[in-house]
Formats: structure tokens, C-alpha cells, sequence
């Protein structure tokens, strides 16, 4: 049998979260009855014991040695068979009719693609304060958070997938040069407001509130930054690798 969709995971040291993760995956694709999908797991040259986890739970892996997310994600495309992509982050749940409305916009064929609004399972108040205010952004400005970003496959190779010039933010990038290329097919990006995607919102509980302030804040004023991975730690960093 052909297949439909992919599930495209981009896995860097997430020997914690994959298991659940795949799992919780498997459950909202059994939800999809009438498509075919497949999990493709990239391991971004982890250290741990993510590449294995992925093998013994019978999902595609994949081997990308320089570790970068958006070039990780472009390595699991080009490995994935389905028509249709849906980038999910390792730390990620996805609701049962998330990923059903995703398909159904995707299969509509006018959509492009889109993403979804977030929330975190039991997070502090500061960090859900954090997603309301992403969450508005994302809604108004069409703009996808990288732990889900869904797209026909057409759409994403004639944009160029995810810019390998940028070590963060490339899933905002990507949703702008998706909208763009798929305009003269008068396709639209959707951002799908309910159910929300569910993140560990990890980030925002191992980094200092300061830290984050000052990163942004930064990161505002100078987004040249994004294309060097030494200013964009809070993406890549564990805390047992800060020092």
C-alpha cells in the first residue's frame, strides 16, 4: 500500500520523551482509517539512546550527523514516502483530532498547510501566559510553532523546505515561504485552533526567566543571530550541558 502521510520527527538526546511520543502518535493514526501513514524518525546525531528506542518501536529511522533542526526536518522529508508531511517535535503529544483536522485541511486541497495553537501539560503559569501570547500571534500572523507544521508535499519542495540557513525560528520563515509559493494556487495556511497540540514546554522551565527576556529580546533586535548556532543554545542545549 502507498502511503498517505508522513510523521516526521526531528530527535536530538530524546531518549525521555520519544517512547510516549511515538506512542501517543500511533494512537491518532489508528484515529485515520481511511489514509496510510508512517513515523520517520531523524536522529540528529544524538548520543543517547534515541535512535534505538525509534528502531525498536518499528518506525523509520533516519541518520543526520550535523545537528541542525531545520536541516533535520528537510533529511526526514526527503526520506518520507507520503504525500503528505507533518513534522511533530520529540517532546510533543498530539491529540487524536489534531491530526485528523490536519488531513482533512490537507486533503481539501486548498491548503497548503498550516500548524496548530499550544498548550503545555501541567506548566506554570508564566510558561502558559507565554503560549496564550504565542498562540495570539500564531492565530493573527498564520505562523506555525516548530513541535507542528503540516504540509502538502508539492507546497514544501517548491518553497524550498525549511531554510538550512537558520538554526532556530525557521519554522516562522517556512510558514511565510509557504504561503508565498502556494498563493498562485490560491491554497491558504491554517492554523488549527482546537485541539491544541501539547508541548513539554521544556525550554521555559530549564532556562531562568531573564534568560529567556534577554534572549528575546536580542534575538529582536538582531535576527542575524539565527544563522549561528552558538547564539541559539536555548534550542540546542540540555540542561546537564549547560556550564
Amino acid at each position: 500500500m502507498s502511503i498517505d502521510y508522513s510523521i516526521i520527527i526531528p530527535a536530538f538526546n530524546e531518549e525521555d520523551y520519544l517512547k510516549t511520543t511515538i506512542n501517543r502518535l500511533k494512537e491518532a493514526m489508528d484515529s485515520v482509517p481511511l489514509l496510510k501513514g508512517e513515523i520517520v524518525v531523524v536522529d540528529n546525531n544524538s548520543s543517547d539512546n534515541t535512535s534505538e528506542i525509534a528502531k525498536n518501536m518499528g518506525v523509520n529511522v533516519v541518520f543526520e550527523a550535523i545537528n541542525q533542526i531545520s536541516r533535520a526536518r528537510n533529511v526526514g522529508a526527503k526520506n518520507a514516502k507520503g504525500r503528505y508531511f507533518i513534522f511533530v517535535d520529540a517532546d510533543t503529544i498530539v491529540p487524536p483530532q489534531l491530526l485528523q483536522n490536519a488531513i482533512n485541511n490537507l486533503t481539501s486541497e486548498q491548503c497548503c498547510g498550516g500548524g496548530a495553537t499550544l498548550m503545555a501539560d501541567k506548566a506554570p503559569a508564566l510558561v502558559k501566559a507565554v503560549l496564550a501570547y504565542w498562540n495570539a500571534i500564531s492565530r493573527t500572523f498564520r505562523l506555525a510553532a516548530g513541535c507542528f507544521v503540516y504540509a502538502r508535499r508539492d507546497d514544501f519542495e517548491t518553497c524550498g523546505g525549511f531554510s538550512e540557513n537558520l538554526y532556530a525560528t525557521e519554522e516562522v520563515w517556512f510558514s511565510i515561504a509557504i504561503k508565498r509559493a502556494a498563493r498562485k494556487y490560491k491554497r491558504k495556511f491554517k492554523i488549527i485552533n482546537q485541539p491544541k497540540v501539547i508541548t513539554s514546554g521544556r525550554k521555559l522551565v530549564w532556562f531562568s526567566h531573564s534568560y529567556q527576556l534577554i534572549l528575546l529580546l536580542v534575538l529582536f533586535l538582531f535576527p542575524f543571530l539565527m544563522r549561528f548556532k552558538w547564539a541559539c543554545g536555548y534550542w540546542y542545549r540540555r540542561p546537564e550541558q549547560k556550564k
